[in-house]
Order: structure tokens, then C-alpha cells, then sequence
């Protein structure tokens, strides 16, 4: 029996923001549990109860895990949900006689589905990510801390805390220990394994050349897991299945039938029937609301009518042929290695629902199809069960950014955060050692100190600086939690801790309640 090892990435950076009523990147949380975490999860279940043999590896990253268990965000996304319902039913008799009709009631009965699962988990879906952990259908791994890009910190010391903060943190929110890890963008290099197996972690992932250029060569490429030499397993991602999804040019989700992404009632929308439902300060954006399909290659005024019926059939289509194609490539494999392979499929879990908006029914297609095949769905702990038995190897240094290395986190839109980041690494290790036995205020600094300077190393920060897209509130974020990062290293320096500072340090950056500072001894 061949496998296919899917995994699913599901991350977000920390953006909770309780000094302002209504902010503007909450909105990347809301949009993702709406357009990608529910609808994942009610696929996944409803084809669990009908007998479908369903096996998804999902990170849940520490922030993400942090943000859907805080009550303040689960109050605002409810507010969020019923300001976008209220304008779906306005939607339903606005397009009433006019072919965005079929996509107005989608919307509209997406959203009431969406408040009823709020209603089911009292507000908290990692109830329901536990639920399917529990069946077997999900098995939740952890990442970095903060996601925080491991081959550019300075010692191993940061390093082995933001691995560390990560398991702690997994094991408040799953109530177990953590078997695999998702290495934040994939970013490797020789010796994270030792932090790994600190933590009882089993497994992790590299992208392809991590495994291919790896000493000595792997015998099966990418098609088996290989373990470093302290017994922690590496698999590599395979590069065909990639390319079925990601590509541009010949993947998937550029289907003309498919939702087009930049088409939205925010912008398209008459200013004064759409106004009440922008953010406070009036700019048009993207609301959500989405009429107009690919079509080809057109200008966006050119789009035609977005009809979910033959959206959907399509990813049906798309994910019977994805399965059908691992089927034939398994068997080539099965055939040329003498061995049964594992391919492994890796994706954001992002791209399926909130880019791809049919994505979460072209996996449930791809489950479906495979149901009962020569190829079974599998996770990364079942698969190291099954196959105990794997080649010794040292992966080499890669990631799965652009070019494979560190280009995308190190460049020179971003280069300058790392001499801060540095100094602030160093900083940390300097004043635990100094505080062995810290009274609770001077344990209070040293716990916030390490939550502002696990905030600060997010790669989120440095890859956004390189897109483009947010830069100005990216350095902002940067700059912001090295401050109160500092601020915090001054007090516990001068020995005088100001109470009344921290509790507003910590009131805005309430992130791992459990967080313990000798994670950086």
C-alpha cells in the first residue's frame, strides 16, 4: 500500500490588538477561520461520519492556537460574522434577479452555518480540531513559538526556546505531547533535530532539496522518511504534487470557473449601500463578498458571473484527477524504488478556502477518491509505525522560500532587524542568568521580556517587508516589540521593576500564559 502524507499549514502572526475597538489585520484571523479553518473542518468531519477514510497532518501554529482560544477575538470575530451576515441577507435581495444571485445565497447560508459552529464549540473551534484529533481524522502539530525563522537566529539558544515554548504551548491547548513539527518555512539546518528530540518532537518536514542534497544521498528521495542520526524523522516534500496546486501557469486554483479572488463588493459595491459595513475609517476593501469568477485572461472589469454549482463540480473534478494522478505516480514509483512510496503534499492551509475558494472541496474529493484505492491517506505518526525502518541521513540547510534558502527572510528590505534581533537573543540569555531565583515581579519582566522577544522574531515580519503588501505595519510590529522588549531588559537591569508599565505591556501582549523564561537558560 502507497501513501499520501497530506499537511496542511495553518499559521497567522499574533494580531491581537486591544487598544483599538476595531483593527484592521484582526481581519486576516476572521477571514481565515470563515473562508478555511470551518469549512476544512466540517468537510473533514462530515466525510469521517460517512465511512471516508479521511488522514490530514495540520499545523496549528502557537499563534493561531493562542488567538481562536482568546475571548476577545472570539467576541469580535462573532461581531465580525453577524455585520457580514446582515450584509449577505441585504446581498440575497439585492441579486435576487440577476445571475449573482446563487452567490449571494452561498454566502449568506455560509455565514449562519459559521455562528452555528461558534454556537457548538461556545466560540473556540480548537474544540473541534481536538474532536477530529481524537477520531484519528487530524493529527495537530506545532511550529516555532512565534514562527520565528530558526537558520537566521544567533545561537541555539533562541532557537531551543522557540521550539520549547511551542511544545508547552501545544500541550495547553491539545493535552498532549507534540510527535511533529512544522519548521517555520520549512527553515533547517544541521543540529535542529538535537532541540527537537529535547522535546520528544518525532518528526518535521524539509523541502525537496533539504532530503535530495542531504549526506549520504537518500536512497529513495523524497519518496520515504530518512531520520537524523539522534532518530528524529525528516520527510521531504514532493515536487509533482506541489506543482498540480502552486503552479501558475498549469495548476488548479487558475480554473476560469473558480471564484476570482480580486473581484469584491468592497470595491464594487455603491459607496453608501457598503460603507456601514467597512472599517471605521472608510477605506474600501475587501469585504468578503466575491461575484465575479476567473474567466481567463482578462482585465478585471471583464469578469464574468461567479456560479458556485459548476465551481464546485470543478474541484470535485480537479480532486478526483489530483487523486487519480498520485495513484499513477505511486505505482511508477512503487515500480522504480522496489518499495512502497510515500508522497507528501504540503500546502498553507490558507490557499484552500481563503485564495482557493473551492480548495476545501477539491480535498474532500481528493479524500474521497483515494477512499478505498491503492494509495491511503496517512499521517506522519502512522507512517513512522508502519515504516520503523528508514535511512540514516543529515538533511541539508534549506527552506521553501523562493530560491530554497534564506533570501526571502534575509534581503535588503529586512536585513536591519537582525542586529536587534541579535542583541535581544543575547539579552534574554544575559538577564535569566542574572535572576536564578527572581522574585514574582522580576519573574513577571523575564516572562514578558521572552513573549516580547518571541513576537519580534516572527518571520511573518520579515517576509512581508519582502512582499510588499504590509510593510509599514510590519517594521511597526518589529520595532514596537523590541521596544518593550528593551523596556522590560532596562527595568530588570536597573534592578526596579515599574509594576504599573509591565501590566500594560502584558495587557496588550498577553500571548503563552504559560510561557516559562528558563526555556532561554
Amino acid at each position: 500500500m502507497s501513501h499520501l502524507l497530506l499537511v496542511l499549514h495553518s499559521h497567522l502572526p499574533f494580531v491581537r490588538h486591544p487598544e483599538e475597538p476595531v483593527f484592521l489585520e484582526e481581519g486576516w484571523l476572521f477571514e481565515a477561520i470563515t473562508e478555511t479553518y470551518i469549512p476544512l473542518l466540517e468537510r473533514f468531519e462530515r466525510l469521517h461520519h460517512n465511512g471516508v477514510r479521511v488522514r490530514a497532518t495540520m499545523t496549528w501554529s502557537p499563534p493561531l492556537c493562542e488567538m481562536l482560544a482568546d475571548p476577545l477575538l472570539q467576541g469580535r470575530y462573532r461581531h465580525y460574522l453577524e455585520r457580514l451576515l446582515e450584509l449577505a441577507e441585504q446581498e440575497v435581495h439585492a441579486k435576487a434577479d440577476c445571475a449573482m444571485a446563487a452567490a449571494s445565497v452561498m454566502y449568506r447560508d455560509h455565514y449562519r452555518y459559521c455562528l452555528q459552529q461558534l454556537d457548538r464549540w461556545q466560540g473556540n473551534i480548537l474544540r473541534w480540531v481536538c474532536l477530529l484529533a481524537d477520531q484519528g481524522v487530524i493529527e495537530p502539530i506545532t511550529c516555532g513559538a512565534t514562527h520565528g525563522f530558526l537558520p537566521l537566529m544567533s545561537s541555539d539558544t533562541a532557537r531551543r526556546a522557540q521550539i520549547a515554548v511551542a511544545a508547552a504551548n501545544y500541550r495547553k491547548h491539545f493535552g498532549r505531547d507534540p510527535r511533529g513539527i512544522w519548521l517555520p518555512e520549512c527553515g533547517y539546518i544541521p543540529g535542529v533535530e538535537e532541540l527537537l528530540k529535547e522535546e520528544g518532537i518525532r518528526f518535521f518536514f524539509v523541502d525537496s532539496h533539504g532530503i535530495y542534497y542531504g549526506t549520504p544521498r537518500p536512497r529513495f528521495g523524497v519518496y520515504a522518511a530518512t531520520y537524523c542520526s539522534n532518530g528524529v524523522a525528516a520527510f521531504g516534500r514532493d515536487p509533482e504534487s506541489s506543482r498540480s496546486v502552486w503552479s501558475a501557469q498549469s495548476g488548479y486554483p487558475g480554473d476560469p470557473l473558480y471564484r476570482e479572488f480580486y473581484r469584491d463588493l468592497g470595491y464594487d459595491g455603491e459607496y453608501d449601500y457598503i460603507c456601514n459595513f467597512l472599517h471605521p475609517d472608510g477605506v474600501r476593501r475587501n469585504l468578503g463578498l466575491k461575484y465575479h469568477r476567473i474567466t481567463g485572461k482578462v482585465e478585471l472589469h471583464e469578469k464574468e458571473a461567479y456560479q458556485p454549482a459548476p465551481a464546485f463540480a470543478r474541484a470535485m473534478e480537479h480532486g478526483a484527477d489530483f487523486a487519480r494522478s498520485r495513484i499513477a505516480q505511486c505505482r511508477y514509483l512503487r515500480d522504480l524504488l522496489g518499495r512502497d512510496p510515500v508522497v507528501v503534499s504540503p500546502y498553507d492551509a490558507e490557499l484552500f478556502g481563503h485564495w482557493w475558494y473551492e480548495g476545501p472541496q477539491f480535498l474532500e474529493s481528493v479524500f474521497a477518491t483515494l477512499n478505498g484505492s491503492s494509495v491511503e491517506a496517512i499521517t506522519g505518526s502512522e507512517y513512522l509505525e508502519l515504516f520503523p525502518i528508514n535511512q540514516v541521513i543529515t538533511p541539508a540547510a534549506s527552506s521553501w522560500g523562493d530560491a530554497g534558502y534564506n533570501g526571502v527572510w534575509l534581503n535588503p528590505s529586512n536585513d536591519w532587524i537582525y542586529r536587534h534581533l541579535h542583541i535581544a537573543e543575547d539579552r534574554m540569555q544575559e538577564m535569566v542568568r542574572r535572576y536564578p531565583q527572581p522574585d514574582a515581579l522580576q519573574a513577571r519582566a523575564l516572562k514578558q521580556m521572552g513573549r516580547e522577544l518571541l513576537l519580534a522574531q516572527s518571520s511573518d515580519w520579515a517576509f512581508i517587508m519582502t512582499t510588499g503588501t504590509s510593510p509599514a505595519y510590519a517594521t511597526r510590529r518589529t520595532r514596537d516589540h523590541l521596544h518593550r522588549f528593551t523596556g522590560c531588559y532596562s527595568m530588570l537591569a536597573q534592578g526596579q521593576v515599574d509594576e504599573q508599565a509591565l501590566a500594560g505591556i502584558e495587557w496588550r501582549d498577553n500571548i503563552f500564559s504559560e510561557i516559562d523564561y528558563r526555556a532561554w537558560a
